[in-house]
């Protein structure tokens, strides 16, 4: 992998920053440029990372950092993520993560950078045609987020044709879990994801974990999703660069593990690890949500010879539960 600087956006959040801190634990040099408005400066703790504060669409600013350090490839995660609020307020979500991304990339255009690794989702595949959901599944995203996503993959194709732009487009299923050493990890606000709720019940930070629907066509009636540790995703975007650096190639691939946990699994699990009861309410379906969603993630270990190494839910949700009773008691300073 050539020594020029790697441009990371959105480092400072919680995919972003796993990610910054594995390559620069590869002696990577890397510039995180996040505005901060969900990250956590606190979450950049190597000391050889810079951090700009700022957003991806300010021409400007970009335009400096590519100035100063001359990139050699841009991972891009700056993104918001909610899929609700993306419903409700869409034009949030489309400026936000279709319309500033094309400034970032013009940008890249100008300095002749031609490596992009983007932090896509299994929002864009929509309700699954069949499961496991394989890099064929057509993409037709049911919400604005998914779109959005999708809109900046087009994009990226598109630049691939006109200027040659190399793109590895990579769809997560549900990210989950914290840093080994429990230094950095999952700290949203608000928090959506269900592993940390099911453990801010647990401490009493929320009064319930709240279950939609129980009559799924599953095995307990609960939803199913494919939870891959946020250290394997991490790992996946360093070698989509490696080879995207090497191979000039552009690629989409699924990350997961390939295996389906079920919601009443997942608070089975956190129930082992911390020896207390999970206090639920149960509700109706919300729309929208799917019976099961799983990766076949084959295709990346094939192309970038990736494989998801944290594959037991009991120490996913234990890397979790240390963190949120570690030195940061699962919050960051901001």
């Amino acid at each position: 992998m050539p020594d020029s600087p790697i441009l990371i956006t959105g480092g400072a959040g919680y995919i972003g920053s796993h990610t910054v801190r594995h390559l620069a634990s590869l002696g990577k040099r890397v510039v995180v440029l996040d505005n901060l408005v969900f990250g956590h400066r606190d979450a950049i703790v190597d000391p050889s990372v810079e951090l700009v504060t700022g957003d991806v669409g300010d021409r400007a600013l970009v335009r400096k950092l590519f100035e100063q350090h001359q990139f050699s490839a841009v991972i891009h995660f700056a993104a918001f993520a909610y899929v609700g609020e993306s419903v409700t307020d869409p034009l949030k979500y489309y400026w936000n993560n279709t319309a500033e991304p094309i400034a970032l990339l013009q940008v890249m255009q100008e300095f002749d950078c031609k490596a992009f690794v983007f932090s896509s989702t299994c929002a864009t595949y929509g309700t699954p045609e069949k499961v496991p959901i394989d890099e064929s599944n057509p993409q037709n995203p049911i919400n604005p987020y998914g779109q959005s996503k999708l809109m900046v993959e087009r994009i990226l194709r598109d630049c691939d044709g006109a200027w040659g732009l190399k793109s590895a487009c990579l769809r997560y299923f549900n990210a989950s879990g914290c840093s080994a050493d429990s230094k950095i990890g999952e700290d949203h606000n608000p928090e959506t994801h269900l592993i940390p709720r099911v453990l801010m019940a647990i401490t009493g930070e929320v009064d319930a974990l709240e279950v939609y629907g129980t009559d799924y066509p599953t095995p307990d009636g609960t939803c199913i999703r494919d939870y891959i540790h946020v250290e394997d995703l991490a790992e996946a975007h360093g070698l989509a660069l490696k080879y995207l650096l090497t191979e000039k190639t552009s690629i989409q691939c699924n990350l997961g593990t390939g295996q389906g946990i079920s919601v009443k699994e997942i608070i089975a699990a956190a129930e082992e690890v911390t020896g207390k009861i999970v206090p639920v309410t149960y509700g109706p379906r919300r729309e929208g949500d799917p019976a099961e969603l799983v990766a076949d993630p084959s295709l990346a270990q094939k192309t970038i010879g990736w494989k998801a190494k944290h594959r037991d839910v009991s120490k996913i949700v234990g890397s979790a539960w240390q963190w949120l009773n570690g030195p940061h008691s699962g919050r960051f300073n901001k």
